[in-house]
């Protein structure tokens, strides 16, 4: 589908449906409607089976109360999972050969914001056409199947066991935890009653924080998007490392034991690294536009391709399915291990994390020195609509003057917003005072132009 219909969308965004609660489109009857018209759609080919799993916020039960009653009076069963972490979602859509299953969560927002995105029964992001069908059904009155064919609902009780097992099963058998102690942030999100778990079970001692959600503190002051409350504790208690994992757990950050922030783009060289040198690494690895320039530097020096995306998961996956590759993601702690699993996965991603410590024998902080992160200072420049500024004679010069300034040690990107009218300006070098100095002049000549 061409970028223009996929514009088309009126609902459904780079990654569902989200917003504010209580602000259309974030409410129970359209949650209703919106399961009624999932459910028509998925099940065309014969009776459905939908999963639904949820974060901790407490609009979450409002919504899997919706959902359910839609997708039942569409004719589809329904098995709730409870609170699950989004990957879990993925995993045991296809595990129990469903049509579809549905996550209700905001991700890393406040509690204030809840959504809705799907995966199909391959465990994937739904394609645009399924998005825009969903949309269409969307238009017409609700109608509610013959009696003896409405949707049953069920609840699968060892939801959270089975998705432990399966990331235990991500971890090498010959290695285990023991010796370890980890800190775990769960922001108290979706993870919070099986991160520990898992960790534990390969033989880590684990200290919990961000484990307690009471349906209004996900992400509050913790979890992979607030990480310096898993840097005091990993120093406190002289912890080997932590973990902070985001509200529905497809993201990670990691703390090395001196406290310093260990992100996305050096986690993923360093399991890109690790793969490398066991010979198990399938062709490069996909990051995006805003991957640090260090990771592409040091991907270079070990002759491993790298290919940037767009920003957002759905885009490194389609670059990862184009190459035929197997690693790609985001700085934000989204990392894709499509050998693995069929999404992003904040616990996956640790373990392949701690395996590559184990195989080299090398702490946290010695495997981060292989990536030399470059300073990157960006600047919001708001416009009075979004254009393609790079069309613009003024900024290509200015660009092309920024980049000679560079001298190719470094980048530079202009990337208009997909939710606000704003043109993002971002420099990338070596020097910190340089870099400032470029991206500010760069911001003046697009706001001129522009703002």
């Amino acid at each position: 589908m061409s970028g223009r219909e996929a514009d088309h969308k009126r609902f459904f965004g780079t990654d569902g449906i989200r917003g504010r609660v209580g602000d259309p489109p974030i409410t129970p009857e359209f949650m209703l409607k919106l399961g009624w018209a999932a459910g028509r759609v998925f099940s065309r080919t014969g009776r459905g089976h939908i999963l639904i799993g949820k974060d901790t916020r407490v609009s979450g039960y409002m919504f899997e109360s919706s959902l359910e009653a839609g997708l039942a009076a569409s004719g589809v069963d329904v098995s709730l999972l409870g609170p699950m972490p989004t990957p879990a979602i993925a995993y045991l859509t296809r595990t129990f050969k469903a049509q579809a299953g549905i996550v209700i969560s905001a991700s890393h927002n406040p509690f204030y914001d809840n959504g809705v995105k799907f995966f199909s029964d391959s465990g994937e992001k739904l394609d645009d056409a399924v998005e825009l069908e969903i949309e269409s059904e969307l238009d017409k009155p609700m109608s509610i199947v013959d009696s003896d064919q409405i949707g049953k609902v069920s609840r699968i009780n060892d939801a959270a066991g089975r998705y432990v097992e399966f990331c235990k099963s991500c971890f090498p058998t010959s290695y285990n935890l023991a010796g370890f102690k980890i800190v775990v942030d769960c922001a108290h999100g979706a993870t919070y009653h099986i991160a520990p778990n898992v960790f534990k079970e390969l033989g880590a001692e684990v200290i919990e924080i961000g484990a307690a959600p009471d349906g209004f503190n996900i992400n509050d002051g913790v979890g992979s998007t607030f990480p310096d409350a898993l840097a005091e504790t990993v120093t406190s208690t002289k912890a080997d490392l932590g973990i902070a994992l985001d509200g529905d757990g497809d993201r990670v950050i990691m703390v090395d034991d001196r406290g310093e922030i260990v992100d996305g783009d050096e986690l993923l060289l360093i399991i890109a690294l690790s793969r490398k040198q066991a010979g198990r690494l399938v062709g490069g690895v996909v990051g995006t536009q805003m991957s640090n320039f260090g990771l592409e530097k040091a991907l270079e020096q070990e002759s491993i391709p790298f290919v940037r995306a767009a920003v957002g998961d759905r885009y490194v996956l389609s670059e990862l399915q184009r190459n035929r590759w197997e690693l790609g993601g985001e700085s934000s702690g989204h990392i894709l291990c499509l050998d693995l699993t069929s999404t992003g996965d904040g616990i996956v991603s640790a373990l392949q994390v701690l395996s590559a410590m184990l195989m080299t024998n090398k702490s946290l902080h010695e495997l981060k020195q292989a990536m030399v992160k470059y300073p990157q200072h960006m600047i919001n420049v708001s416009c009075r609509e979004l254009v393609a500024v790079e069309e613009i004679p003024q900024i290509c010069e200015a660009i092309k003057v920024t980049e000679s300034e560079l001298q190719g040690k470094g980048r530079v990107l202009l990337r208009p917003s997909g939710t606000e009218p704003v043109v993002r300006v971002m420099v990338e070098g070596e020097n910190v005072s340089q870099v400032e100095k470029l991206a500010n002049q760069l911001a003046e000549v697009v706001e001129e132009s522009v703002g």
